[in-house]
């Protein structure tokens, strides 16, 4: 097994993805042996039928890609997804309410999901993209005092995804006791490595064959 697959969610998040398209995820997450599959909540049963005797975690997306749905919308996505299998759920925050300032809405909205879910792994995705350097410190520290397990930089459908910089300003309010995660752009074993170098403790990719195997990926993700 290659030492970077137990760091990987292994993705996929498109609108055009089939059934088919999320079976054959699953047979690449068994054979690569990756940590996750992470799909849209539509898809959570399917990838449980298909990893019902493997330990394969299943990771469902929230309120995606914009995170700008009522927090009730989410919550209910949430227990859904949770319903049909998913061990974890990585739901994006309410961006234009962190940038209005609105920062106990932004808290709520994360704790109200948690509060479903208090045996789960919770990832939230700050979207970093849109976010100056002080709004991804907030929007860190909303998270963690929210209850957040992770912290996550992107949706990997903003501007652009995870960067170094990103992952220095989560840290430096995680201190260790919120994990992170680091997606969008991560595409071969070399930049997979940095971020794990730096203390990030899971990937989130659709290119993870291409990391674990040397080869070039030809994902967006």
């Amino acid at each position: 097994m290659s030492p970077f697959s137990h760091f990987i969610d292994h993705t996929l998040l498109k609108a055009t993805a089939t059934k088919s398209d999320i079976i054959q995820l699953c047979e690449e997450a068994k054979t690569y042996k990756f940590f996750s599959v992470c799909v849209n909540s539509s898809y959570v049963a399917l990838a449980k039928e298909q990893l019902i005797d493997n330990d394969i975690k299943i990771c469902s997306v929230i309120g995606f890609p914009l995170g700008a749905m009522s927090t009730d919308a989410k919550v209910m996505e949430a227990r859904s997804a949770l319903k049909n299998g998913a061990d974890e759920i990585d739901m994006v925050i309410n961006i234009g309410l962190l940038k209005s300032k609105d920062f106990d809405t932004v808290w709520k909205d994360i704790e109200a999901v948690k509060s479903v879910m208090p045996n789960n792994i919770l990832k939230v995705i700050l979207e970093t993209c849109y976010l100056d350097e002080i709004e991804i410190i907030k929007a860190s520290e909303l998270a963690v005092q929210s209850g957040a397990d992770f912290i996550k930089t992107s949706t990997g459908f903003g501007t652009r995804g995870a960067s170094i910089n990103d992952i220095k300003l989560m840290k430096s309010v995680c201190k260790g006791c919120v994990k992170i995660k680091a997606s969008g752009g991560i595409r071969d074993a070399k930049t997979a490595l940095e971020y794990i170098n730096l203390g990030v403790d899971r990937l989130g990719t659709s290119s993870g064959i291409a990391i674990v195997t040397g080869k070039e990926s030809t994902s967006n993700y």
